[in-house]
């Protein structure tokens, strides 16, 4: 691991060459931040996003084949676009020699959009599947189909899958789970959430016209039979707060508990379908939900299960279908997402080759758009943020001197990634072929499964990478401890190196505090240096803490997107989404200490009559411009950890340093009492 203490002076003085003397005009306005898309007749105080963002919101209309647009869209897009070229290109390299990467890359494209093949063949591709549903003959019998199945990628009641032992993170371990839920979340069957009766009347349409293209008879019968069954599910299923628990989720078992949990499961059978047998020990993350889940299993009819099956197959694939299944999989996502316009076919086909071969096309991205350069600057900001992090818990005042020491052990045991795997995904194993989208679709399902499988009983792989590097996104791992940037957040708006420090820090300073942060937060905190479950806490250090994030929870609930009546009145949930919002509070309070730190004591220019502070705090506002579709955002707000984006960008009214900037005072609608200002880190 790196000692980032020992390199912090050094890679300040990185930072300071790199972009406090930009080389190049900033992508973004005159110093890194778009001011025409403020709307400067809104007082910061009453709403900081739209004083930062409000003409931009104007200006920006959501694309017709979205349900959202904002930043990290306009990221994506210019990701999806370099992707493409890299993928046609393999695609119309017909010399690639068989079974490389490249032939693999491109075939898959190929198979995906050669669209008069896919309509010839019909539903011929899941003949054989389809044949094997058909042929169960009892619950046992479809209980160990589901088992095979979920080696294809099959999303059943009773899930497995190999992940690291929670309190052993050394350890791979077998994970049972709850799932199976078409709707995705159990919130959604709640009859009692009128917003979504929309989304519940599309799903059962959905299911109708599946089973009439399958040529089933009395589809709408065999619809409402499965609907009824997944809301039986749903109705056992852990909340999305529940689950965010990681003690309350780690309840490692015997086969013989298991035995015990759900007598009416067959439990060895089941293993052995999914290749999972013989383990001594298995980690049910819901048991209760387990249990009930195997009850309606077991006293559901037959018919109705295979259905379920058929279900789940027709869905799973529709994209790889003819025209008539893509287009009824759209009729459904237009209610449920509220895009209007299917996505058009080359970017359904990047995407899903992508999917499937991501690290394989994230060689080619990297070697193309991603410099040692930018690497080594976002390298040098990353060591600065941890050390304005170590800064920030040697001056707390609520935490013992116990407490801290460990916390400190933890933080500088942080193991960052930037950019790209140094050890890419071997992908020799998976046979792709350029007539048969619905075959390599199987097979990749099936790659993975196997791939993960294999993990078990080898030693613990910390090379390994949850995202490709064409990724616009960013994640902190606590059983690793560790923080990843793929390459293709480290952009503008995120990080431009001829941009202003300010907006930088307020930018990618702040994504980066975000994501070191997720190790001290209410889940992250759970887990100590090594990645282990374990409560290295006083009791009273954890209820100081406790009551500072309770507190952070209770000010997010009251943030109602929709204030009802018409549609029903929806707020953020704060506990679903805590987690994210100490992320935000804590990434902006070290980036606004790093960026301070590397003013090396000089005052910061006023540049087009915006001091430091105003910009810092403008470059965070302008990560989170986006709009939305009213359906996925009542979707987003029980689903989703994070809040949206409105609410992320107004976090600065816990800041003292903000009010300062922008003379905030009292009576604005953001305004909070001192005391009132919550500073957990």
């Amino acid at each position: 691991m790196k000692k980032f203490t020992l390199a912090i002076a050094a890679s300040m003085l990185v930072m300071s060459a790199a972009i406090a003397q930009p080389a190049a005009k900033p992508e973004l306005g005159t110093f890194g931040f778009d001011e025409a898309g403020m709307d400067r007749t809104v007082a910061p105080g009453d709403d900081f996003y739209d004083f930062a963002s409000g003409t931009w919101t104007k200006n920006n209309p959501i694309p017709a084949d979205k349900s959202s647009y904002g930043m990290f869209n306009k990221l994506a897009d210019l990701s999806e676009a370099r992707t493409r070229t890299i993928i046609e290109a393999a695609a119309a390299d017909k010399s690639a020699a068989p079974g490389s990467e490249a032939q693999k890359v491109g075939d898959y494209y190929r198979s995906f959009m050669d669209e008069a093949g896919i309509e010839a063949k019909g539903l011929t591709p899941l003949a054989e599947p389809m044949a094997k549903i058909a042929a169960t003959t009892s619950v046992a019998d479809v209980m160990k189909l589901m088992g095979s199945f979920t080696r294809m990628g099959g999303n059943y009641p009773i899930r497995v899958g190999v992940g690291q032992d929670s309190k052993n993170p050394e350890l791979y371990v077998v994970g049972v789970s709850q799932g199976g839920l078409g709707l995705g979340d159990r919130d959604l069957y709640d009859t009692s959430k009128k917003q979504f009766d929309p989304v519940r009347a599309a799903y059962k349409t959905y299911l109708t016209t599946l089973f009439s293209l399958a040529k089933l008879d009395h589809a709408e019968d065999r619809a409402a039979a499965v609907y009824a069954f997944e809301e039986k599910i749903a109705a056992v299923h852990w909340t999305r707060v529940e689950n965010r628990n990681p003690v309350k989720t780690y309840n490692p078992m015997s086969p013989a508990q298991l035995a015990t949990l759900a007598p009416t499961f067959d439990w060895n059978a089941y293993f052995v379908a999914t290749g999972t047998q013989g383990q001594t020990q298995y980690d049910v993350a819901q048991p209760s939900a387990i249990s009930k889940s195997a009850e309606i299993l077991n006293t559901t009819p037959v018919a109705v299960l295979q259905d379920y099956m058929r279900a789940g197959m027709l869905r799973g694939t529709a994209g790889a279908l003819p025209k008539a299944f893509v287009d009824a999989q759209f009729e459904f996502s237009k209610v449920a997402t509220g895009a209007p316009q299917l996505q058009a076919r080359w970017k359904r086909g990047v995407a899903a080759t992508q999917a499937v071969l991501g690290e394989a096309v994230g060689k080619l991205y990297v070697a193309q758009y991603f410099t040692p350069a930018t690497k080594a600057r976002a390298d040098a900001l990353v060591q600065n943020l941890l050390t304005s992090m170590g800064q920030r818990l040697d001056g707390l005042t609520w935490m013992s001197p116990d407490t801290k020491a460990l916390a400190k052990a933890k933080l500088a045991t942080y193991a960052p990634k930037i950019g790209y795997p140094t050890k890419w995904r071997d992908y020799s194993a998976l046979n792709i072929s350029a007539d048969d989208v619905v075959g390599n679709s199987m097979r990749a399902r099936a790659f993975e499964y196997n791939r993960e499988l294999a993990k078990l009983g080898k030693p613990l792989d910390r090379t390994e990478w949850g995202m490709t590097p064409q990724t616009v996104n960013a994640y902190y791992n606590p059983q690793l401890n560790e923080i990843v940037f793929p390459a293709a957040i480290l952009q503008p708006p995120f990080f431009d190196p001829n941009a202003d420090d300010a907006v930088n820090y307020g930018g990618i300073g702040a994504v980066i505090g975000h994501e070191i942060s997720h190790g001290f937060d209410d889940q992250g905190s759970q887990f100590d240096a090594k990645g282990a479950l374990k409560n290295w806490w006083t009791a009273e250090d954890r209820t100081k803490f406790d009551a500072l994030t309770g507190a952070l929870a209770a000010q997010y609930d009251a943030y109602c997107p929709f204030p009802g009546p018409t549609p029903p009145k929806q707020c953020v949930n704060g506990k679903l989404t805590l987690g994210e919002n100490i992320a935000d509070l804590a990434g902006l309070t070290v980036a606004y200490q790093a960026y301070h730190l590397s003013l090396h004591g000089k005052p910061a220019p006023v540049i087009d009559g915006l001091t430091g502070d105003q910009r810092f705090f403008l470059g965070w506002a302008q990560v989170w411009r986006q709009t939305m579709r009213e359906a996925m955002e009542q979707n987003l707000l029980v689903s989703d950890p994070h809040s949206p984006t409105r609410a992320r960008a107004s976090v600065v009214r816990n800041l003292d340093a903000w009010y300062a900037a922008f003379d905030v005072k009292a009576g604005q609608k953001l305004y909070l009492k001192p005391e009132e200002r919550i500073k957990i880190w």
